[in-house]
């Protein structure tokens, strides 16, 4: 089997693994941290208005903003987390007006709605979103936790660029959704890509290639759809480093099967 190592998502080519940084702090040892993994290679960095107490996304914006800048490199952020109300439509305006100070940019290339609110319609959420879509400060949109019926009502407001569910070798109940995605050119970001316990058929596998188990679950999540983008998160270069190598580790298919079957 032969994976490709980059992705279209909208108009943008990217490297088919990114950086979760749900534990980044705003330090100037996390802003080198950024910085360095843009140089190795990083080019979709994900984070949300919630994580660290919106610590991670000034850290982005600090890295991203000093000289020299850095290109190529899209950042992706979400709102509406939490108790039922939060996505609601004037919420989600000054989650999105707080994400556009911290990460200091005038424009947002991916947004996602970070869950849908049982309170709130996903259409109501939704236009809130295009609202910024429509006057440029928000470039593509993504969904979070969603199933296929919802992807699909939530197209009839804005064209939807990314879904971002749970996903790894043992947690596999959104397949259907990976599928959908495929056919329907969404890209597809596990995330808890690495969420998974090593098993006998990962380990065997990492000890022929000579390689991490880690490794082996980035390299079959990347086999099982040409639609996956997978963003393990780290606050280690070495961790990140390893993690991109995992685009140079071809599975053949009885090994894929293996993983598969536990």
């Amino acid at each position: 089997m032969t994976q490709t190592r980059s992705i279209r998502l909208g108009d943008a080519g990217l490297s088919r693994i990114g950086l979760g940084t749900n534990r980044l702090r705003n330090i100037d040892a996390n802003v080198a941290f950024i910085r360095a993994a843009v140089d190795a290679g990083i080019q979709m960095i994900d984070t949300a208005h919630l994580y660290t107490g919106g610590e991670s996304e000034k850290t982005i914006g600090r890295a991203l903003s000093l000289p020299p800048t850095r290109s190529g490199v899209m950042v992706a952020t979400k709102g509406g987390y939490g108790d039922a109300g939060r996505g609601k439509p004037e919420i989600l305006r000054r989650e999105i007006e707080q994400s556009l100070a911290s990460l200091r940019v005038e424009r947002i290339a991916l947004y996602y709605l970070h869950r849908v609110d049982p309170e709130t319609p996903i259409e109501e959420s939704l236009g809130a979103i295009k609202e910024y879509v429509d006057r440029g400060a928000i470039e593509r949109v993504g969904l979070s936790k969603v199933d296929i019926p919802l992807i699909e009502r939530a197209r009839k407001v804005v064209p939807i660029a990314a879904v971002q569910n749970e996903y790894n070798v043992d947690e596999r109940r959104y397949d259907d959704v990976v599928d959908h995605c495929a056919r329907e050119k969404i890209v597809f970001v596990p995330y808890y890509p690495l969420g998974a316990d090593a098993g006998p058929a990962v380990r065997e596998t990492a000890t022929r290639h000579h390689v991490t188990p880690e490794q082996v679950m980035l390299a079959w999540l990347l086999e099982r759809s040409p639609a996956m983008l997978p963003i393990p998160g780290t606050l280690s270069l070495d961790h990140l480093k390893a993690n991109i190598g995992a685009l140079s580790l071809e599975l053949s298919a009885e090994e894929f099967d293996y993983i598969a079957s536990g």
